[in-house]
């Protein structure tokens, strides 16, 4: 209890403070402008906040995460233009409420049920975190290589995206892992005789490439040429009439997107899509959703916010990055000497129990900002990519440059971009690539450490408890989809045949 109160004594000094608020407003900036996620923005930002205290660097990267699930909502319901992937859903409802005029009464809620589902989630994070930490204790190596496997299944599984893409690339990004020199045999590894490529590829830099420089030249094709005239913002402040239907959505997508954000590949956008398909399902009338309904809005908007907050768990107690934008928050932490683990809150309690903290601060900031901001971002909206894109691709590539003074590292970046930008191209997402990238390295050495105690018997990760079960919910995972869709061709089979009859006559 000491430790969390210190935790707000931490975060209320004024430098933290100050830092808390520039990153929720660069992350609802960032969330405003269609294409630049908070991952890019923390890729590109990565060379400066190892100028700044890591406290409130920390502060800050986590203020631009969930300050953009804020962001991406002004232009989802204005606009008709998801401003963050986790506002996809938002549209729907959000966009046929503004052609209503009821633009104001949709940010309103979105805002409010944004508010109430990041607090519920910090909340939680604030009494399981310490739990799970003190659990996490009694891992080995057998226990983070059963987790990391498990973790790049999910990632695949449960992930945004075509599941076989999505494996496709996590397989890449494990491939991608190897590179360098092996920290057991001190071989080296697809390094093709390169003392560039003799310690491995860099994260960082791979990261900027495939967030920073991908972003950049997709978001320009996209955006090229477009005018988006944005609706009209009236009556911001919902009736109660409205409040009270939109509360037990709210409540619902809460929940949903707290368990959800914690699992591997889940997070703001799976928490998301299935807070709407569950709101949908227990309506009454769900014929409404789709043409403006306030439920639409408000499950959404709780349920991405409680996973952007609750997505930090395993991130901060076991060391496991659970989406690409808690990806680019492990690589700050290593940047900034601090290994992210069960010994975090032993060891910086002042740094876990400041960033949790100041989640509270930060979303009393967002509901108080966001609203009357939003004329402010309207405008920013008008700016043309063309301007734009120049002046993040000049910070990015200062930025890389900056880490270790090494222009190769830029062509390094440059080329992971264009493979960024194809892959988007193409339908495959970077984020499942750039998770296996950094739990390769996690799973190959624990794997080889594990046998190493076991005296090479690969059975002693099934016989020890913790590892065991963690290995059991990983067939579970890997058999579900099979059994599913051996299930929807059972029924579909009898369907074909049918119409097939129906032909011949």
């Amino acid at each position: 209890m000491d430790a969390f109160l210190d935790g707000f004594a931490v975060v209320s000094q004024p430098e933290n403070l100050l830092y808390c608020l520039i990153g929720v407003l660069i992350g609802m900036l960032i969330g405003v402008l269609p294409g630049l996620g908070p991952a890019a923005t923390m890729a590109i930002l990565l060379p400066i906040v190892v100028t700044v205290d890591p406290v409130a660097a920390v502060i800050m990267l986590a203020g631009i995460y969930y300050g953009a699930q804020y962001g991406g909502t002004i232009t989802s319901v204005l606009l008709r233009l998801p401003g963050e992937a986790s506002s996809v859903v938002t549209v729907f409802d959000g966009f046929a409420l503004a052609k209503q005029g009821k633009a104001g009464t949709a940010l309103g809620v979105a805002a409010i049920g944004s508010f109430v589902g990041a607090t519920f989630s910090i909340i939680l994070l604030s009494l399981s975190a310490p739990l799970v930490a003190s659990w996490a204790l009694d891992f080995g190596p057998a226990e983070y290589a059963a987790l990391a496997l498990l973790g790049v299944l999910l990632i695949a599984t449960i992930g945004s995206g075509h599941p076989v893409k999505a494996l496709i690339a996590a397989c890449v990004g494990l491939l991608f892992a190897t590179v360098g020199r092996d920290s057991f045999s001190n071989a080296q590894r697809f390094s093709f005789d390169s003392m560039q490529l003799a310690d491995g590829l860099d994260f960082v830099v791979v990261a900027m490439g495939l967030f920073g420089v991908a972003e950049i030249l997709y978001n320009l094709e996209e955006r090229h040429g477009k005018v988006h005239v944005p609706a009209a913002v009236n009556n911001i402040w919902p009736s109660r009439a409205e409040l009270k239907q939109a509360s037990p959505a709210i409540g619902r997508g809460s929940v949903i997107g707290f368990f959800l954000g914690v699992l591997p590949g889940g997070g703001a956008v799976m928490a998301s899509l299935a807070a709407y398909a569950t709101e949908k399902r227990v309506s009454k009338t769900p014929e409404r959703f789709g043409r403006g309904a306030i439920e639409g809005v408000a499950a959404p908007e709780s349920a991405n916010n409680a996973a952007a907050t609750s997505s930090f768990i395993p991130l901060l107690t076991l060391g496991i990055p659970a989406n690409a934008s808690m990806a680019m928050l492990f690589a700050a932490l290593l940047v900034l000497g601090i290994t992210p683990g069960p010994q975090l809150l032993e060891e910086r309690p002042d740094l876990f129990w400041g960033v949790v903290n100041s989640m509270y601060i930060g979303n009393v900031l967002l509901l108080v900002l966001s609203l009357p901001l939003v004329g402010i971002f309207v405008r920013i909206l008008r700016v043309r990519p063309a301007i734009l894109a120049p002046i993040t691709a000049l910070i990015t590539i200062l930025g890389v440059y900056t880490i270790n003074n090494s222009t190769f590292d830029i062509f390094v970046m440059i080329a992971f971009g264009v493979v960024g930008y194809l892959m988007k191209k193409v339908g495959f997402e970077p984020g499942p690539m750039v998770l296996a990238f950094v739990l390769g390295a996690l799973l190959e050495n624990n794997v080889r450490r594990a046998l190493l105690i076991f005296d090479g018997d690969p059975t002693g990760f099934v016989t020890r408890p913790i590892s065991g079960t963690i290995l059991a919910l990983f067939l579970v995972a890997a058999v579900f989809p099979i059994v599913q869709a051996v299930r929807h061709r059972r029924v579909a089979t009898p369907d074909d045949t049918h119409l097939r009859e129906d032909s011949l006559r």
